[in-house]
Parts: structure tokens; C-alpha cells; sequence
């Protein structure tokens, strides 16, 4: 039906390494691959595999849940998207009981998969769109701190000079020639 991989971390793994819960929710356990680092796995890649075919309302999600947390959204497959690779951003673990016996198993982080209503899925690549947020946060408030260099005060009014949009943007895409890593700096 469905097949991941860990990045740099693993063979192809196909739906039979995830427990199944019913016929539309699967569960990997992640103390089986990494036991309690699994914030190390950043991202995940998950596909349709050739045989399966997923209805075109339906969309394949993905979820992670740290030890004592929620699951969390991290995106989606459809058949118009067969293949994704996705950021698994893990929340932190909260409330986590004391094991009182030796025999209990520790807490382990999950990935839960799901067959859902295609409407129903929000977006197909939630951390990407984070990204993307986090980005645009990070050039308005470079272009804030230009800006509040060159005010004046008229009052209860900030005041700029006309041409600061233009200074600023010259400044900006030259840095950005200069220095290959400044814009990955704003992507952090």
C-alpha cells in the first residue's frame, strides 16, 4: 500500500514494518528503529507504492507523537501526489508517568498513518508551509530593523525617507549575491 524511508537512515520500508490497527491506520513504533532518539529523525519520505490504488478523494496522512503527546499533522500522499518527504518536527514529550516496574516498556515515540477524506486534509506539507512562514517572518523583521535605523519621529508617526523600499531591496540582493549563506540563514 504505502512505503517510507528515513533519509539517510534506512532501506525502503514498506506498510508490513508498521503495526495495523484497522484497515485505514497503521502505527511504527520508533523504539523498534532508534529507541529514545527518535528526535534524531528529522525527516521521513512517504509514497504510494505502484500496486495500491488510493481513491482520488482519499489522501494518505502522516503523524508523529512523541512520548505523552498528541499525535501532530505533518502532511500527506494523494494519488496527483504519490511521494513526499516530509520534516517531522517532534513535540516534546509531556507527562510522562514514573515506571514503577522493571517489565514496563518505556514510552515510545509513534508514526501513525491514516487514510483520510482528501477535503478533510488540511495541507499536504504542513512543515513546509511552517518553513515558508518562519522565512517571510524573518525578512520582514530584517526589513523592520533597516527601516527603524532611518526613522524620524513626526509625532505620535514613524517617518522614512521615500526610497527606503529600494534601499533596502539593493542592500538585500546584493548581500544575498555576496554571501550564498545569508538567505539560508533566514530559513533557520
Amino acid at each position: 500500500m504505502f512505503g517510507v524511508v528515513f533519509p539517510n537512515r534506512s532501506f525502503p520500508l514498506d506498510a508490513s514494518t508498521f503495526a495495523q490497527i484497522d484497515p485505514t491506520h497503521w502505527l511504527l513504533d520508533m523504539n523498534h528503529f532508534v529507541g529514545e532518539s527518535y528526535d534524531s529523525i528529522r525527516e521521513i519520505c512517504i509514497f504510494l507504492l505502484n500496486g495500491f490504488s488510493l481513491p482520488p478523494d482519499k489522501a494518505l496522512a502522516l503523524y508523529i507523537q512523541s512520548p505523552g503527546s498528541t499525535f501532530l499533522y505533518c502532511g500527506a500522499v494523494t494519488l496527483s501526489r504519490p511521494s513526499a518527504v516530509l520534516s517531522l518536527p517532534w513535540p516534546d514529550p509531556v507527562g510522562l508517568p514514573l515506571l514503577t516496574s522493571a517489565e514496563a516498556p518505556p514510552p515510545s515515540a509513534k508514526i501513525g498513518v491514516s487514510v483520510e477524506d482528501l477535503a478533510g486534509v488540511t495541507s499536504l506539507d504542513v512543515a513546509g508551509e511552517r518553513r515558508i512562514e518562519r522565512l517571510a517572518l524573518k525578512v520582514g523583521e530584517n526589513l523592520f530593523n533597516f527601516m527603524q535605523s532611518f526613522c524620524g519621529v513626526d509625532g505620535s508617526k514613524l517617518v522614512v525617507p521615500m526610497d527606503i523600499m529600494d534601499r533596502w531591496f539593493k542592500k538585500f540582493q546584493e548581500r544575498a549575491k555576496r554571501d550564498p549563506e545569508y538567505l539560508k540563514g533566514f530559513a533557520l
